[in-house]
């Protein structure tokens, strides 16, 4: 499994979110400020979470409801590992970059080659430049990420065909300690009338904060690596909690067909009370 040095450009600022840097970094600040949550419960610290990935018009609050509190954990955070299902090139398994960083408007992030090595000998583990070139759902997390922790290193995934034991065996490679950060890259229902994707949303919330691995994908389009989450969360006995709930309705105005969004942390023990 051979990887080059080449730099994946951003390929959605402009459209997800704004091109200039200015403006962006502003924007970004504004919505932290705006969503900050409460801080984690005392001797717990967050492991994992879940943020979805529509632009940032639609989404964004949501998203940095969930980012805020990480700014307490910014001086231990050194890798950060990316995982959102694919929207454009099909792939069986769960495709690396060959790129070896990512670029935003914010920046360059690197990405991890001591986690790549980590995982290269899984058979459902792929190199794909296809999968990310064009792929949203990881690259939208990306500027919230350098904003909150600002130095780290990347290890994104782009999720196609796999089962959750398999994107849950990933996760298990890449653990590691409260150096290492696990993101899930998911929006929920997808255009459904405002009351029915309260209602189907408000269901699937229950069962992600349950850790059931058994959601579908008319109930979160990144319900693979989610239910992978799940079955990895529950071993390592983590707390689910929903930290957001809304859709496109409540952001962007138009209630008629709106899209899902939740944003959830997974918590451990902290290292500091085990």
């Amino acid at each position: 499994m051979e990887l080059t040095p080449h730099t994946r450009p951003a390929a959605v600022a402009g459209m997800f979110y704004p091109g200039s840097a200015n403006v962006l970094a502003r924007d970004l600040r504004q919505m932290l400020a705006d969503r900050a949550a409460p801080a984690a419960t005392p001797g717990r610290r967050v492991k994992a979470i879940i943020a979805p990935h529509a632009g940032y018009v639609y989404s964004g609050p949501i998203a940095a409801s969930v980012y805020a509190p990480l700014a307490e954990l910014a001086a231990d955070i050194r890798r950060v590992v990316v995982l959102g299902p694919t929207h454009r090139v099909a792939v069986n398994g769960l495709a690396l970059p060959a790129a070896g960083a990512f670029a935003t408007p914010l920046g360059v992030v690197a990405v991890d080659q001591q986690a790549v090595a980590a995982i290269a000998h899984l058979p459902q583990v792929v190199v794909s430049d296809a999968a990310h070139a064009a792929e949203h759902s990881l690259e939208v997390q990306l500027p919230f990420l350098q904003t909150v922790l600002g130095d780290f290193a990347l290890l994104p995934l782009a999720v196609g065909r796999a089962s959750p034991a398999e994107v849950a065996e990933v996760l298990e490679c890449l653990w590691g300690g409260d150096e290492t950060l696990i993101v899930i890259s998911s929006d929920l229902s997808h255009y459904l009338p405002y009351q029915t994707a309260r209602a189907t949303d408000g269901e699937t919330a229950r069962h992600i904060v349950a850790l059931d691995a058994h959601l579908d994908h008319q109930q979160a389009c990144g319900a693979t690596p989610v239910n992978g989450l799940l079955l990895a969360a529950r071993r390592h006995g983590l707390r689910a909690q929903l930290i957001d709930l809304r859709n496109s309705g409540d952001t962007a105005g138009d209630r008629s067909r709106v899209v899902g969004y939740g944003a959830f942390s997974f918590s451990e023990e902290a290292a500091s009370v085990r």
